[in-house]
């Protein structure tokens, strides 16, 4: 196994993106153009060719020992996309080295890899949850929804990207039951109240003991036009809007009673939570301990110094938030492809073609080929585009004309973000 290039002597922050995909090729291509040196370390077995337009990448099973690759690349800050980094082997070892990670671990990662820890520390701080439980198994949770009559929303107890049960959302108690018997209930089932659709996150830093609002954003989760179909595997579109002084609440009302706890556990990083608005109060659906793959790469166009913000961020320091005057929104779409959000439906490999210039960020995901002129689809997302502007029409209007640019025979995308489920707190 050859050993990787270093650059010697480089005076600029080098950064270790774990990722594969739309997500790592703009993380890496955004904060290059920001000063910073990128690599990506392919952390599952597709995506590959996206990252490779924009950074040297090392494949896990190519490098197993992370922190032997990190020492080897003069590495100062890592860049996790998913929380499973802290499951493998060499995790202790990275949390050990004299660098950044952009992801807390340990006692104050439970608040997104435990559900029902969530729940409890809501009930501990004053914060409002639904009605939730976690169930040993299938009896146990059915006998639960028939005794309170009323609708649940199934997820799994532990969250990681393979986990036996992906977020179902059920609209009556009927529909409850019935997914019931057809759910994998090997690590629990966790049951969490259904409050409706009037949902929205708010996504901060926490650094130095401090709270950093930075934006308030949607995510489009059902698969079709008319928030209809299933919840897909990730949303198929977002909206972003800087925040700094939390405008809709969502940061007083579900993040700052935290901070007591977020100082005792040393939490440093990105906090991400989704709320739902019911009679006039915002209550938790959970947390993220990541900016999100959606929202990620329009975050990092947003502030003005990104390089500067994740290192010191990641390294638990004093942070001032400063982003670019001009840039208030941000809008994502996904082009998805055939069979998509239903992944066991395999297609071929359909050729991607692109009409005219791009004039905002387009990140491609699963596709392959020679170059950016000759792309074909290897898998369900094809390509994230990715606008920011300073008003929410002009922002929205750039994505939709940039996403139309792109043709793969059965893809599609949604036709709605912006025009539903925004301002936070609509239907």
């Amino acid at each position: 196994m050859a050993e990787p290039s270093v650059l010697q002597n480089s005076p600029n922050t080098r950064i270790l993106i774990l990722g594969i995909g739309a997500f790592a090729q703009g993380c890496a291509q955004i904060l290059k153009e920001n000063g910073a040196e990128t690599f990506v370390y392919l952390t599952r077995d597709y995506g590959h060719f996206p990252p490779s337009l924009a950074s040297r990448t090392y494949l896990n099973s190519d490098y197993p020992d992370l922190c032997s690759l990190a020492e080897q690349l003069d590495i100062d800050v890592i860049i996790p996309m998913s929380i499973d980094w802290t499951e493998a082997e060499w995790a202790t070892q990275l949390m050990e080295m004299d660098l950044g990670i952009l992801c807390p671990a340990g006692e104050a990662l439970r608040i997104e890899r435990e559900r029902d820890f969530a729940r409890q520390l809501c009930i501990e701080y004053g914060i409002s949850f639904p009605q939730s439980w976690h169930a040993p198994d299938v009896a146990s949770a059915s006998a639960y929804v028939s005794e309170h009559a009323k609708p649940f929303v199934l997820k799994n107890p532990l969250c990681a990207p393979g986990s036996p049960i992906h977020t179902i959302i059920c609209e009556t108690e009927v529909d409850t039951l019935q997914w019931l018997g057809r759910v994998d209930d090997r690590d629990g089932i966790f049951l969490q109240e259904y409050m409706g659709t009037r949902e929205a996150g708010h996504v901060a830093f926490v650094s130095n003991g401090q709270i950093h609002s930075i934006a308030t954003n949607q995510e489009y989760k059902r698969a079709f036009t008319g928030n209809m179909g299933v919840v897909a595997g990730a949303p198929l579109g977002g909206i972003v809007e800087v925040d700094p002084n939390d405008k809709y609440g969502l940061a007083a009302a579900l993040l700052n009673p935290l901070l007591p706890w977020f100082r005792e556990v040393n939490y440093h990083g990105p906090i991400q939570v989704t709320g739902i608005l019911r009679d006039g109060e915002w209550s938790v659906l959970e947390y993220n301990s990541r900016l999100g793959v959606t929202c990620t790469n329009m975050i990092l166009r947003l502030l003005k110094d990104p390089v500067t913000t994740v290192d010191a961020v990641s390294r638990n320091q004093a942070i001032e938030i400063q982003f670019h005057n001009r840039l208030q929104f941000g809008c994502s779409l996904t082009l998805a492809g055939y069979g998509y959000p239903f992944i066991k439906l395999d297609g071929p490999l359909l050729p991607v073609n692109v009409s005219g210039e791009f004039n905002c960020d387009v990140w491609w995901n699963e596709v392959t080929g020679s170059g950016p002129d000759d792309l074909a689809m290897t898998g369900h997302r094809i390509a994230d585009a990715i606008a920011v502007g300073e008003s929410l029409q002009e922002t929205i209007a750039k994505a939709y004309e940039n996403i139309a640019r792109i043709r793969c025979l059965s893809s599609y995308y949604r036709l709605d973000v912006g025009q539903c489920l925004w301002p936070p707190g609509e239907a």
